[in-house]
């Protein structure tokens, strides 16, 4: 399995990002969007993609939007050919604030195909409730009936069901119908606990996938908790807590048994 790591200035969880793939059992590749724009072909010899944290580009304007805009306008038709084709694809934080604003998240309705053009933006992420950057570790959820193939199926407990956030902007907002269509179409993956639902997200929507359930946007860091001593309270987890992989590390693992599974059916090519 390959996977692509797509960087920018300012852009400061790449190498976490990277370090996931490679637990989960893929080589990675880390590519500047500069360079990536002047081959998009390249990416379709990649079996995932990330788009990782951090403030791209400093996050003039707003966060997010310099490196979203750059991406409509040179690699989006070679990302959208790549998820047509299955390519799992992961976008925490300010990533996931570039995928919305990109048109990658949510993506065409359930039933439509992907188009080389971009859709305009119908969900957003804002300020935070508080009007801060919150540094934090919050419970998290994963809904019943989620088609994300990243969260779907995760084992954990209540003790070890956490993820590090770490924004200013992550409230996120949409129209109620378009809430709606995203609950119903099973394409929230994971929400905040209720008694962590510190930054006013609608429903407590940490993050959403698309409706075939491949590209996967969230404001908490699922990269950044791949080991166990990365829990903020480790010291206090029995053996029995520690059992098998934190959640973060599940999320890749899952994503690569996926995509090895379609290149199986696919006969090994991509």
């Amino acid at each position: 399995m390959k996977a692509l790591v797509i960087t920018a200035p300012g852009i400061n969880c790449d190498l976490e990002l990277c370090e996931a793939f490679e637990l989960a059992g893929c080589t990675v590749e880390s590519e500047l969007l500069t360079r990536l724009s002047r081959d998009p072909s390249r990416i379709e010899h990649f079996d995932l993609i990330g788009l990782p944290g951090g403030f791209s580009y400093g996050d003039d304007i707003a966060a997010g939007r310099i490196m979203a805009a750059l991406i409509r306008q040179s690699i989006y038709p070679a990302l959208a050919d790549a998820i047509a084709r299955g390519t799992p694809m992961i976008a925490p934080c300010n990533g996931f604030q570039i995928a919305v604003q990109a048109g990658l998240l949510p993506g065409p309705e359930s039933g439509e195909s992907w188009s080389e053009t971009p859709t305009e933006p119908t969900v957003a992420l804002a300020q935070n409730a508080s009007a801060r950057f919150n540094d934090i570790w919050t419970t998290m959820e994963i809904p019943t009936g989620t088609r994300c193939v990243w969260t779907r199926g995760l084992v954990m407990n209540a003790d070890t069901a956490l993820m590090p956030c770490a924004h200013g902007e992550g409230r996120f907002v949409a129209d109620e119908d378009v809430v709606e269509a995203l609950e119903s179409n099973g394409q929230v993956a994971v929400r905040y606990g209720a008694g962590d639902h510190f930054n006013g997200s609608l429903n407590r929507i940490a993050g959403i996938c698309d409706a075939t359930g491949l590209v996967f946007g969230l404001m908490p860091h699922p990269e950044r908790y791949l080991r166990w001593t990365q829990h903020p309270r480790w010291t206090r987890l029995t053996a029995a807590q520690r059992v098998g992989d934190t959640p973060g590390l599940q999320m890749f693992q899952n994503a690569v048994k996926h995509a090895a599974r379609r290149r199986a059916t696919a006969g090994g090519l991509r």
